[in-house]
């Protein structure tokens, strides 16, 4: 479950970057969300 929702946060910041989707730091946090879920998911 939580690998799922990993690649999809992932997938979600990377077609941001791509198509240059920038309101107001959204990319950053589906970033740092994504990055959290895989250090938890890491440790537990």
């Amino acid at each position: 479950m939580l690998w799922t929702l990993i690649v999809i946060l992932m997938l979600l910041w990377l077609v941001a970057v791509v198509v240059k989707f920038t309101v107001g730091g959204l990319i950053h946090i589906l970033l740092l969300g994504a990055v959290a879920l895989l250090v938890y998911r890491l440790l537990t």
